[in-house]
């Protein structure tokens, strides 16, 4: 069995990256993309494309800000959108979650922030409290989970280019680092940095106003894929793909993947007898 391939992306305003992702999930074909600040409404969406490349679309999102996707091979169950925890909003453009090949998948677009005196910032430091109270609601750490997407937060010294200029930033500062410490404690692993403990200089978002940002390595790694310990253990790989970024009109942001042993689904299935459809002892 193949194994099963996740990838995320923040494509800072899907309409204007489609020369890019559709080349790539036909290079690449993976069983399930995770897509964040789309930044169009929903009756605007390309949803059709994503068809005709042959992937199952669920989008959430409004004109310019924000948005939320997830394409995938096999048809999502389980679907939900937000929080949907009657605070501050329902943020359906921040937030979906589904169930594809037997996992729990959710693509999230966390607060940015803007600056630590401005409102937002205060709603970012609850977003994760609140995704914390989601996760608990909804799933299971014994379960295979995973959360990825654009998350707003470099946790780690090694995760940003110049850690002794940016300490202070909205995504690089003790409060939202241990903001996004709680929300992990609920059961989620790093899982780039189960494959890369230690290593410095691989960043997933290049600032368009940094000029030769990608080249001179003026990064910061602000883009996840957090999974619960029974998907960590089946994962293979977990990288960055820096093409996309050094592409003509591209994001700033690139593609975070992973690689999956098996399907849990398909496992699951393969465990029951036909005759009776129950569980093999």
């Amino acid at each position: 069995m193949k194994p099963l391939k996740i990838a995320t992306y923040n494509v800072n305003s899907i309409r204007s990256r489609m020369h890019i992702l559709l080349p790539w999930l036909d290079d690449n074909r993976p069983d399930v993309l995770c897509m964040q600040e789309t930044k169009v409404d929903d009756a605007h969406f390309p949803a059709e494309d994503f068809r005709r490349a042959g992937y199952h679309i669920l989008y959430r999102g409004r004109n310019q800000y924000n948005g939320v996707a997830i394409a995938s091979l096999e048809e999502p169950a389980d679907v939900s959108y937000g929080i949907d925890d009657g605070e501050n909003g329902p943020d359906e453009d921040r937030l979906i979650r589904a169930r594809i090949a037997g996992i729990t998948v959710i693509s999230a677009y966390v607060p940015q922030g803007r600056d630590r005196e401005h409102p937002m910032y205060a709603y970012k430091l609850r977003w994760y409290a609140r995704l914390r109270n989601f996760l608990a609601r909804k799933g299971s750490p014994e379960e295979p989970l995973l959360l990825c997407g654009d998350l707003n937060v470099a946790p780690e010294s090694i995760d940003v280019h110049d850690p002794k200029r940016l300490l202070g930033h909205v995504c690089f500062n003790p409060e939202v680092w241990e903001a996004f410490a709680a929300m992990k404690s609920w059961g989620l692993i790093d899982l780039y940095r189960k494959h890369h403990p230690d290593e410095a200089g691989r960043y997933t978002f290049f600032d368009y106003r940094s000029r030769g940002s990608v080249e001179k390595g003026l990064g910061w790694r602000i883009d996840h894929m957090l999974v619960t310990k029974p998907l960590a253990q089946r994962s293979n790989l977990c990288e960055i793909d820096l093409k996309p970024r050094l592409s003509d009109r591209p994001s700033d942001h690139t593609i975070l993947f992973a690689e999956f042993t098996g399907n849990p689904k398909a496992e699951a299935a393969s465990k029951k007898t036909p005759e009776t459809g129950r569980a093999k002892p």
